[in-house]
């Protein structure tokens, strides 16, 4: 919600409280404030000229030489425009003076002849014809009024700020400029100079011109109306046009920018119909039929559903309630007679067609907040009275209002010692009301408290406790205890093993990453997955951000990729990076394919990648290692794998605990890092956490360390390439038996000696006994069941 500075210091007088203290104050008493922008920030030193001469210029044909008045002085301007005549009055940007744009203006000579400055045209000023109606666009502005050396952005309302504020659903009447200029009133403890609308009588009786019925009471609230006849369609006077620019809304025309005024000053949308345009002179509220179709005033052709109402007439709809008007009804400057609409429509039932028709206006952001009904009344006679100050047409008497389902007086029974025991103070009784009656809260003779119309939201004493805590300070509520037992979390297993992992991963200096759950399909090709993967049968978006981001994704890995290539783009030399993300399995039909209908399968993948010049496939192993270890208490296992396109072949494992096999680590494929653009080469582990779900982490038991020395023994064997280091290790482990505590390869030798297609690999054996000395003969016995069982089980011999 935009707010102009003018504007609301006309509601509330803060113009000793500067700019700072103001919005930090609003924004503590629940008016977030969000921006403030300063309107006439660009224009400098631009100030009001009478033109006293205007003479052909010695030397060009189409520059004139202008002697012009600025108050304190004369001065010379050479200008090539047309428009300029003796006695003008225009806006004079000066020496070292600054425009609209980033332009600076400075004296110089124009062929020869000096020039002191500039005239300036509307757009230079930061205008259109909008605000100006009576410039000429592409023509120096002749101004209708100003004294010479008058600051122009005084006498054109440019000096002016805007507060943005980001209001909450719960507070549409914040949605206004009344409602923040009560909220500022209310912050600062100041009058509200707010003097309701004028009801105007009007001639006639509007009951022989116009009838209203409503047909869904649940969808329409409250509908009131009002004629107008004799109407003079012209711009709007100077003040309203120059508010509504600085609320950042464009003038159109004194009828249409009436009903803008309202909307901003009450919160309340309004619509104007052409009574001619109406057949059978009547209004009915009622659902659209099937198929039913209408054009709206951005000159698109809509069809309707059953669910969607609209206002018509006798024979057609003659706009879509609450979002938009229609073509058939636009107010145009031949119009004569028109019908003002103020009206309370159902929020939920705005927001399903605004957003079934693609169009969400400034009516319709409002009506979705569910507006009171008796709003439709002070905004009614507001657009009236604004009809009358205009001098726009002549009021019809009478009033048209259908409200079928009148609310009443909403009353609250304040409990203040439960207030204070919300909060955690000791406000007295009085202190509360005074706060209330800030608010327009105020206590009737029965004790109850009156809530007015436009607080919606303030429905029990909690709504009440919290408008305390806004005005006595937050920063002034002590820090206490809870009254009651503090619930312990419950965290599930799930939770659980995320934030372990999280924690895990970041102590061995790795970065958390959060990607987008929805993707292109273009990734998976990214990734060079088989055309025939199940993981390429993705659920739709039925309403994607963008046009390539429209499936949920069944895998990370691309989206990880993306932000090591991002990262790398940007030169970060090196990265650890993690993440825990979401993939989504879609149910299936009996045919296999993709069925939207049913809720899909939601699974976590536990994502490790790293990069840079100490990166590589160990040291990422050893990563996992570390994390699995430390998080579960289990040794992985490795087993090569050659199987997924998005890995090289040659350098990727499937880790496994045992027989469950919990994903896959690897290099990315040379292929696949030049799809993504990768500067050098990146490696990723992709770990499923339902799997780590299914480990149960074994008891940790206290083990004293041996008192008794080691033995050391180290083997080579030659072995076929196919032969992997795990199937190795692991079969010196089982052969080693209890006495056998631990392996290490610590060489791995290709070359003279040993054949094409064989390797020589080399371990480190420690044998090792809790209770005595392990002696030679043992030893030696383990030894050679090792020897045996790798050539038994690996085809591996002593070298």
């Amino acid at each position: 919600m935009r707010l102009s500075l003018k504007w609301l210091n006309e509601l509330v007088d803060l113009r000793d409280i500067d700019d700072k203290t103001l919005m930090h104050e609003l924004t503590m008493s629940g008016s977030k404030v969000e921006t403030l922008e300063i309107l006439d920030e660009e224009i400098e030193n631009v100030v009001v000229g009478e033109i006293l001469s205007v003479e052909r210029h010695p030397d060009a044909d189409k520059l004139v030489v202008c002697q012009v008045n600025v108050g304190t002085e004369t001065i010379q301007i050479v200008t090539a425009a047309t428009n300029v005549f003796a006695g003008a009055l225009v806006p004079v940007a000066l020496n070292n003076s600054r425009l609209v744009g980033g332009i600076k203006i400075k004296s110089g000579k124009l062929r020869g002849v000096v020039s002191q400055g500039m005239f300036c045209s509307i757009a230079e000023l930061g205008l259109t014809l909008h605000e100006c109606p009576y410039a000429i666009e592409d023509g120096i502005l002749i101004l209708k009024k100003g004294e010479p050396g008058q600051d122009i952005r005084a006498l054109l309302g440019l000096d002016d700020k805007a507060i943005e504020f980001e209001i909450t659903p719960n507070r549409p009447d914040c949605c206004s400029i009344v409602g923040l200029a009560r909220e500022a009133a209310a912050t600062f403890d100041r009058k509200l100079n707010l003097t309701a609308p004028k009801a105007v009588e009007g001639e006639g009786d509007i009951s022989e011109l116009l009838s209203v019925k409503i047909e869904n009471p649940d969808l329409c609230k409250r509908y009131m109306a009002r004629v107008v006849t004799n109407v003079k369609i012209e711009p709007s006077p100077e003040w309203l046009r120059m508010r509504l620019w600085a609320q950042g809304i464009r003038a159109i025309n004194n009828i249409v920018d009436i009903t803008n005024y309202v909307m901003l000053e009450y919160g309340q949308p309004m619509h104007a119909f052409d009574y001619a345009c109406l057949d059978g002179n009547s209004i009915v509220v009622r659902n659209a039929a099937a198929g039913e179709k209408m054009n709206t005033l951005d000159g698109k052709a809509r069809e309707l559903t059953e669910s969607m109402l609209v206002i018509a007439d006798a024979k057609k709809p003659v706009a879509v309630a609450g979002v938009m008007g229609g073509e058939n009804s636009e107010i145009t400057e031949n119009t004569k007679t028109v019908v003002f609409e103020s009206a309370c429509f159902e929020g939920s039932s705005v927001r399903l067609t605004s957003k079934a028709l693609g169009m969400r206006t400034d009516a319709s952001a409002l009506f979705e907040k569910f507006l009171p009904a008796e709003n439709t009344a002070v905004a009614l006679d507001r657009a009236i009275e604004l009809i009358e100050l205009l001098g726009a047409g002549t009021v019809v008497g009478g009033t048209i209002d259908v409200w079928p389902n009148k609310t009443g007086l909403r009353t609250i029974r304040p409990d203040y010692g439960r207030m204070n025991v919300l909060l955690g103070t000791n406000i007295p009784d009085s202190e509360m009301d005074g706060y209330f009656a800030r608010v327009g809260i105020n206590k009737l003779p029965d004790g109850n408290l009156e809530i007015p119309y436009w607080r919606t939201d303030v429905e029990c004493t909690a709504d009440l406790a919290e408008e305390v805590a806004r005005f006595y300070g937050y920063d002034n509520i002590p820090t206490t205890m809870f009254a009651g037992d503090a619930c312990a979390v419950i965290r599930t297993p799930e939770q659980n093993l995320k934030e372990l992992l999280s924690d895990a991963a970041i102590s061995l200096g790795f970065d958390e990453v959060l990607t987008f759950t929805f993707v292109s399909p273009k990734l998976y090709d990214k990734i060079h997955m088989p055309a025939d993967s199940a993981l390429r049968k993705s659920l739709s978006i039925l309403n994607p951000l963008g046009g390539d981001e429209s499936v949920m994704r069944t895998t990370v890995l691309p989206s990880l990729l993306n932000v090591v290539a991002s990262n790398q783009k940007v030169k970060v030399p090196a990265a650890r990076l993690f993440e825990i993300g979401k993939v989504f399995s879609p149910a299936l039909k009996e045919d296999g394919s993709v069925d939207p209908a049913n809720i899909p399968t939601e699974s976590y993948r536990f994502m490790l990648a790293e990069y840079g010049a100490d990166a590589n496939f160990y040291s990422l192993k050893g990563a996992l290692d570390a994390i699995l270890a430390n998080v579960l208490g289990v040794t992985a296992s490795y087993t090569a794998f050659a199987e997924d396109p998005a890995f090289h072949p040659g350098r990727t494992a499937l880790v496994k605990a045992g027989d469950l096999v919990l994903g896959t680590v690897g290099e990315i494929s040379p292929a696949v890092s030049e799809e993504f653009g990768l500067l050098s080469r990146a490696y990723v582990a992709d770990i499923d956490l339902s799997a780590l779900l299914k480990i149960t982490r074994p008891t940790a038991k206290y083990k004293a360390i041996s008192r008794f020395p080691s033995l050391y023994r180290d083997i080579a064997v030659i072995c076929r390439e196919e032969v992997t280091v795990g199937e190795l290790t692991e079969t010196i482990k089982k052969a080693g038996g209890k006495l056998c505590r631990e392996v290490t390869l610590f060489d791995i030798y290709r070359g003279k000696g040993i054949d094409d297609g064989y390797k020589s690999v080399a371990f480190s054996i420690v044998f090792a006994d809790d209770n005595a000395t392990v002696t030679d003969e043992q030893a030696t016995k383990r030894f050679e069941a090792i020897v045996k069982a790798l050539g038994e089980n690996c085809g591996a011999k002593l070298r």
